[in-house]
């Protein structure tokens, strides 16, 4: 097996699943970039034996599937690594009855439970009969409530770094057992001795903390600073647990339609630079799909190749355009572009996310109405034009320009949708309105174009499992365009006396008063956009 590893980890947990043909395309990309392991990330999305309530009806990967992915790898000189979770990040397996008994809180297991114990053994048994590598992630991360549910009830207030020392020390006892060597996320050590908190500058680290953690690989994850000291300090911070360390980046998929390619360069060359000066020999980039994953980990594949390029020592853009040409046959500049839908209205943020948030923005309620800026409607339908031509110039992934492409064109008609109708109903102006009446059918008309080259995106990479979110969200988003338009026009023909969605004032989504658009926002998670009423 290799000694040195730079490689990728891709999440299959957020409701799409990568067909084993599209692994198997993405890692003959990233093994032509010279990248030499993969990590599936899968939570309960693959199969485990005696479990078959475990990612019931998740579209998980069949044993014969991860089989064939890491016969390819192989292929490929590409490992092919488990990446599990042995105690967090399970919510999904809770609503089963199942394991309603192994839960102590929200999305974690519960310690000391002999069936917990028993489904972790099941998927060490399951990974050591489909994989060839004898490395495993087991995850561990974010445990933030870990005692505090159903463990407190049954045994009372305990020592959480205790309990998760227990619990770790189990699992790497039934990892060993399996031949399996285990690294795992580093944040909860961090946690338990800073209040909470993972990063800073000047950790403190307990004693007991150091000194407890057992035989096993410690990931330093970071996604989000952009300068070296910061980097620095978390590498020098875990040498002092003596464990063999990995550095696992961002490379920025996970907070919409569209990637973060730029913003991937900004926080990942310092994290490289501080890499190499620190003997970081262990790196993979993380290919998160946060709240369902909607951006194509295709559309990462030049940040992907920069990152490998300038960790080698190349640092030339135009050389690592040219570079990257060549291995894709597709054009670096035009892929990085794919990053524009969030580049309006001066935003110069490349975590900000106007194309997603706008987007579910509500026609009527739409309290992002306050981030709102003069001309992007306007950027937005030149972009649509501009992935039009992009579309149809590429050799590989028109289809993805595609459904950017569209994207944009709904939001050249819906981005200030609601900002003019409120104005518009506040003064009374029937003209605007029934100018607006054609806009909301507009709207309504290139959601619905989105939702179908969306919805081809999605079914060519991946299973269709999970896509009836994606159903469910913008077929509401077509329903919600088209009432609102209905509730416009009855309003105009006299059916209605007055629409009291308009009439209301909407305050600045900062909380700074009549001072709007101050800053762009970051809201991936579609539930929090849509409504401020409840959900659930």
């Amino acid at each position: 097996m290799q000694e040195k590893y730079f490689g990728v980890m891709l999440d299959m947990s957020r409701n799409a699943v990568m067909k084993p043909e599209t692994v198997k395309k993405f890692v003959a990309y990233i093994s032509s970039f010279g990248y030499n392991m993969l990590q599936l990330y899968t939570e309960d999305t693959y199969e485990v034996n005696n479990e078959p309530y475990f990612g019931h009806l998740r579209g998980g990967y069949k044993k014969e599937e991860i089989k064939e992915i890491d016969a390819y790898c192989k292929e490929k000189g590409v490992e092919l690594i488990p990446c599990i979770q042995t105690l967090a990040h399970l919510k999904t397996i809770f609503k089963w009855f199942e394991y309603q008994g192994v839960n102590d809180y929200a999305d974690i297991l519960l310690i000391d439970e002999p069936r917990t114990y028993q489904l972790i053994e099941n998927m060490f048994s399951t990974l050591a009969e489909c994989f060839t590598s004898r490395k495993v992630h087991i995850g561990m991360d974010e445990a933030h409530m870990v005692g505090f549910g159903k463990y407190m009830d049954k045994h009372g207030l305990c020592n959480r770094h205790e309990l998760l020392k227990k619990h770790l020390e189990k699992v790497v006892e039934i990892a060993k057992k399996y031949g399996f060597e285990p690294m795992m996320w580093s944040d909860m050590f961090f946690r338990m001795s800073n209040k909470g908190e993972y990063y800073s500058r000047k950790v403190t680290l307990a004693k007991e903390v150091v000194e407890g953690v057992p035989d096993v690989s410690l990931v330093y994850w970071d996604y989000y600073h952009t300068h070296k000291a910061d980097y620095r300090a978390m590498v020098k911070a875990h040498e002092k647990f003596g464990k063999e360390l990995w550095f696992a980046g961002g490379a920025w998929s996970w907070f919409g339609f569209t990637p973060a390619n730029r913003y991937t360069l900004q926080t990942m060359k310092p994290a490289m630079d501080v890499c190499r000066e620190e003997g970081v020999e262990n790196i993979f980039l993380t290919l998160w799909g946060d709240n369902g994953k909607e951006c194509s980990y295709f559309a990462m594949l030049p940040s992907l190749f920069y990152v490998k390029r300038y960790y080698d020592g190349v640092t030339d853009r135009k050389q690592i355009a040219r570079e990257f040409e060549e291995l894709t046959g597709e054009s670096f500049e035009r892929m990085m572009n794919t990053d524009d839908p969030n580049y309006v209205g001066g935003n110069k943020e490349g975590f900000r996310n106007p194309s997603k948030y706008m987007l579910y923005n509500d026609p009527f309620f739409g309290w992002f109405d306050t981030q709102v800026k003069a001309g992007v409607d306007k950027q937005y339908k030149k972009l649509a034009r501009r992935f039009v031509r992009y579309a149809n110039e590429s050799k590989n992934f028109s289809y993805i320009y595609d459904t950017l492409a569209k994207l944009c064109r709904v939001l050249s008609f819906k981005y200030d949708l609601g900002v003019r109708v409120r104005e518009a109903y506040q003064v009374r102006d029937e003209i605007a309105l029934r100018e607006i009446v054609t806009d909301f059918k507009k709207a309504e008309k290139a959601v619905i174009a989105f939702y179908h080259s969306y919805r081809a995106l999605w079914h060519k990479e991946n299973k269709p499992h999970g896509f009836e979110v994606q159903d469910l969200r913008l077929g509401g988003l077509i329903q919600r365009v088209k009432h609102c338009r209905e509730r416009l026009e009855a309003y105009l023909c006299g059916k209605e006396e007055t629409l009291p969605e308009l009439e209301e004032t909407l305050l600045d989504f900062w909380g700074h008063g009549m001072e709007y658009c101050k800053d762009t926002p970051c809201y991936p998670d579609w539930s929090m956009i849509v409504t401020a009423n409840q959900l659930h």
